[in-house]
């Protein structure tokens, strides 16, 4: 109960100071915090328009997010999102350029299968280069994500780029029946449905299956892991392989769905803000959900803090880079006993005046009390 309530009230207390500090940067800019606030919440929360932003912006999120959460539970720390969500795009529109796929759902589901296997693949080679040449996952993750999208850039501004794309090089569109759709004609796509399908289904997978209870093991207890003879190497790639296809899988939605063939607007930095998202919600997939539509909604009030107040639209990325220190910081109070931490700080008071002491004038403490026992 008490570790639940710490995972609840610690990421909350971060999101709200970082935006106290927030606003105190603005406040500096000369706009008024609570203007800019309200704003916040009204740009991503305020009328149906402004859900629809937050919703469509919050379907990769939730994918990239997972990149970071699934291998967290196996004791990786991956940063690497974006590269795999780049990679997943360019595999979505490569497949559909180089094979004569059917334009029905079944075409749909083959470039969404490509795009996951693309950032599966990708992410798995930071736990094998962690695994069996020893190189920190960090590092290699994120050093693999600019390779990915060197080598994003290269494939479509050069094989594969549309001719008829000159200002804006991209690759040919998706056809018609490969996008995916808007749920019931609006402008929230179905990527959202997968988004949150993808975390319960790895929340459940990590509650009710040995090989989610086994991946758990090898995260929390590495030693008793190794002692029981859990195969840690397979269960690392495999978590590693999980939450790179969710990253493809973000790339191949926002393809099909947002910008319908590969460009570089798809190097929109949602890699980058799923580590934000994951770490927030603790790395618990369910939990990945509603801070993704929070973080989304923040992404879509930018433009909004942008006409009303005239700052940059990418100034909701501070709001964010201030949250993510904050979450880290909030890591160091989790095991405070706050209680303890109370009581030691109120004894704490006024002490007593120590007594003066003058060589040969003053006895020293007791000497009296010794005196007057030697006379009786």
């Amino acid at each position: 109960m008490r570790n639940s309530l710490a995972n609840f009230l610690l990421p909350t207390a971060a999101i709200a100071a970082a935006l106290l500090l927030f606003g105190l940067f603005v406040w500096f800019a000369g706009v008024n915090p609570l203007e800019v606030w309200l704003l916040l919440f009204k740009g991503a929360f305020g009328d149906w328009y402004s859900w629809q932003n937050t919703l469509q912006r919050a379907a990769p999120l939730m994918l990239t997010a997972l990149c970071v959460a699934i291998p967290a539970r196996a004791g990786l720390v991956v940063i690497g999102g974006e590269g795999a969500l780049v990679l997943g795009g360019l595999a979505c529109a490569g497949l559909a350029q180089a094979l004569p796929l059917p334009a029905n759902l079944a075409g749909t589901v083959l470039v969404c299968l490509a795009a996951a296997a693309a950032g599966a693949l990708w992410i798995a080679l930071a736990g094998w280069l962690r695994q069996y040449r020893g190189i920190n996952e960090t590092i290699s993750s994120l050093l693999l994500a600019y390779v990915a999208i060197g080598l994003f850039k290269h494939l479509v501004e050069g094989p594969l780029r549309d001719p008829s794309s000159l200002n804006k090089p991209s690759t040919f569109a998706l056809a018609e029946g490969l996008r995916i759709s808007g749920i019931a004609g609006s402008d929230v796509h179905w990527g959202l449905v997968i988004g949150v399908l993808a975390c319960l289904a790895a929340g459940l997978w990590f509650r009710l299956t040995p090989s989610g209870f086994a991946v758990r093991v090898v995260g929390g207890n590495p030693r008793a892991a190794q002692l029981v003879g859990l195969p840690a190497s397979r269960l690392i790639l495999l978590a590693c392989a999980l939450g790179g296809a969710g990253a493809g899988l973000a790339g191949a939605i926002e393809v099909a769905a947002v910008h319908t063939n590969a460009n570089v607007a798809l190097i929109a930095g949602y890699g980058y803000a799923g580590i934000l998202v994951s770490f927030i919600a603790r790395h618990h997939p369910v939990a990945v959900i509603p801070v993704a539509i929070l973080f989304g909604g923040f992404g879509a009030a930018g433009s909004l803090l942008q006409r009303r107040l005239g700052l940059p639209d990418a100034s909701v990325l501070l709001l964010q880079g201030i949250a993510f220190v904050l979450i880290l910081a909030s890591e160091a109070l989790r095991d405070t006993d706050w209680k303890a931490l109370f009581l030691r700080l109120s004894r704490f008071g006024p002490s007593e005046p120590s007594p003066i002491v003058i060589p040969g004038l003053t006895p020293a403490p007791g000497m009296a009390d010794q005196a007057r026992n030697d006379k009786s």
